[in-house]
């Protein structure tokens, strides 16, 4: 509903792609919906949050039953905490981890479960900061370094097992999200 996204699905829709939008915001998510339609593209949102595996299985349900399936899908959903890791609260922190690192995870799961049989893209945005943490923002980097540790595996999984999905982490600079 904001930031990569956002400008991902106006771009995709742009090019032809039909689409299956997700975020815990559902105003936001239905204006999306509307514009993208009303501009000649086709989406549909699925209100959840990625953290929940059952809300993550109900975006892959949803392009089954509309579109008969997908070919790419992407994982992009992200926070941050602002401050020292250990002033954080373990609440928070579990928080952003449920939505950065287990969003990825469920995601993927369902993706590859489908993509297994068919072929496609699995796409997970990550984060240059997996590569070189920061202060201020240590959870958050931590979070996406597991990220690239998740992403790196599964793609050397997939690939030894001979599935035909091509696996893509995308590790994006500073974004001005609100």
């Amino acid at each position: 509903s904001s930031g990569i996204g956002l400008v991902t699905a106006r771009l995709a829709a742009v090019r032809g792609a039909r689409l299956v939008l997700n975020a815990r915001n559902e105003s936001a998510l239905r204006q999306i919906a509307i514009e993208i339609n009303q501009a000649g593209g086709q989406a549909i949102g699925v209100v959840g949050d990625v953290g929940n595996f059952e809300d993550v299985r109900r975006i892959g349900d949803a392009a089954m039953q509309l579109y008969g399936g997908f070919d790419t899908w992407v994982n992009n959903a992200g926070v941050s905490i602002y401050g020292q890791v250990l002033d954080q609260s373990l609440d928070d922190q579990r928080r952003l981890f449920d939505t950065n690192y287990w969003g990825v995870v469920h995601g993927s799961m369902i993706a590859c479960g489908h993509l297994r049989t068919r072929g496609g893209a699995l796409i997970n945005v990550g984060s240059v900061l997996s590569d070189r943490a920061i202060p201020i923002q240590g959870t958050y980097c931590a979070s996406k370094h597991a990220v690239k540790g998740y992403t790196d595996a599964l793609r050397m999984e997939l690939e030894e097992e001979g599935a035909p999905i091509s696996v893509t982490l995308i590790k994006p600079s500073a974004i001005d999200t609100p």
